[in-house]
């Protein structure tokens, strides 16, 4: 048995909504619906009559904001341009992001065209190493040859 001592409500009658009831608040919300309707074409006709100095006076408010009237200068509005307004010719700006993107990319070329040169530090290290490398096989290489040729000339000796 679960604490508290509250029982469940399993086993409880079911409530259905009585289908006149239903029809009843659709009727009721469509004519607030309606009224609302009207209500609004009035205004609006009785606004285009009256003065349409202030864009910002035909927004609606909603909530403090339309009890109290404060010009926020933090606030960007969005100003919508027309179609002829704007210039699709002009360079558009680059973000913050966009433009360090392209810098490092720019930084990596010109970095591995300087590598490519060998003038970088990692450059010179490498053909460092390779250079010690080449020698090492060189010298491998000229032992081979002188135990070879050592080989061949004890076998020819053998052999008188």
């Amino acid at each position: 048995m679960p604490r508290g001592g509250k029982k469940g409500h399993k086993g409880r009658g079911k409530q259905f909504s009585n289908p006149e009831e239903i029809d009843r608040q659709m009727k009721a919300q469509r004519e607030l619906e309606a009224n609302a309707g009207v209500e609004k074409e009035s205004s609006e006709e009785s606004e285009e009559e009256s003065s349409s100095d202030d864009e910002s006076d035909s927004k609606r408010r909603s909530g403090v904001e339309g009890l109290i009237e404060i010009e926020n200068p933090n606030r960007v509005s969005q100003k919508s341009k027309k179609v002829a307004e704007v210039d699709v010719t002009a360079p558009r700006e680059l973000s913050r992001r966009e433009r360090e993107e392209i810098e490092k990319q720019k930084s990596k070329e010109r970095y591995m065209k300087l590598h490519l040169e060998g003038k970088t530090d990692q450059a010179k290290a490498d053909l460092a190493r390779l250079a010690i490398i080449k020698k090492q096989r060189e010298d491998a290489a000229k032992k081979r040859d002188e135990l070879r040729k050592e080989k061949e000339a004890e076998e020819a000796k053998a052999k008188r």
